[in-house]
């Protein structure tokens, strides 16, 4: 592994580690994820080491990222063009193949869309609500969460994504709040409005726009597990058939997460198929 940073058109500095030779991987997290609570980028990578190089990243406001605000989604996918700049030079030039991980499925679109030079997407469930199966997220979400941390009121930020978004009771909520799980989360709970401002009117509980990500041409691979949520299963068919490119498939006894051993042969399958 070596370790490394880019700077992104704003100034911004992106930390990353790097996992073996070959043909360039990059990891997206998805909402309130880093590298120092989410170490499954960086298992992936040590499995893919004899043919990929894979970039596990810390997205702009988490962990060992800098930020430059004011936010737009924009300076996101300009921090995944320089990334994607430093994998295509390390690598010879082999365009990258970018995953993405729930509202990092999005961020992976919309780089797509915007003609970074990729060469194919995998999707682990994006966070797609087009019908009734579980309730949309409030219209003024992002609204709420940007109030909320400017107040200097962080825990109220996550308690907002983890139940509205999450779609975790509000009795659990005390319990979590003394897990160790619950101060990184308030400590990047700035950036959840990010994933919100991403996500836009994609879990409104209405079908996708016909023109979101219609000039994403490269092969897309769409992954759910078969013991998720039903609205998230509903969801990455749903982005299957949005996209011409799509292949959608189910991955045997996995929910809204995996393991690296699983998912690191599926990524080897797709990668020798783009």
């Amino acid at each position: 592994m070596t370790m490394s940073t880019v700077t992104s058109a704003d100034g911004t500095t992106i930390d990353f580690d790097a996992y073996g030779e070959g043909r360039p991987l990059i990891l997206i997290d998805g909402a309130t994820a880093h590298r120092a609570v989410n170490p499954l980028n960086g298992e992936v990578g040590e499995l893919l080491t004899d043919s990929f190089r894979t970039y596990a990243y810390d997205r702009r406001g988490r962990g060992a990222s800098t930020d430059t605000a004011p936010y737009a989604i924009q300076r996101e996918i300009e921090d995944l063009a320089a990334l994607i700049e430093t994998a295509s030079v390390e690598s010879g030039g082999q365009p990258a193949i970018l995953f993405g991980w729930s509202s990092g499925c999005l961020l992976a679109l919309d780089a797509a869309a915007a003609g970074l030079p990729v060469a194919g997407l995998v999707l682990f469930e994006p966070p797609v609500v087009v019908d009734d199966v579980r309730p949309p997220l409030p219209s003024d979400y992002v609204e709420q969460l940007d109030a909320f941390v400017a107040e200097g009121r962080r825990d109220k930020a996550a308690e907002l994504f983890m139940t509205a978004a999450a779609m975790m009771p509000a009795e659990a909520i005390p319990g979590m709040k003394q897990s160790p799980y619950w101060a990184p989360v308030e400590e990047v709970a700035h950036t959840i409005a990010y994933d919100g401002r991403i996500m836009g009117t994609t879990m409104s509980g209405n079908p996708l726009p016909a023109d979101r990500w219609a000039d994403v041409k490269v092969p897309v691979l769409v992954l759910y597990g078969d013991k998720t949520w039903p609205a998230l299963s509903a969801g990455a068919t749903a982005v299957a058939e949005h996209l011409p490119t799509a292949t959608l498939r189910a991955i045997p006894g996995e929910n809204h997460g995996t393991e690296a051993a699983t998912l690191a042969p599926v990524l080897r399958e797709f990668a020798d198929l783009t």
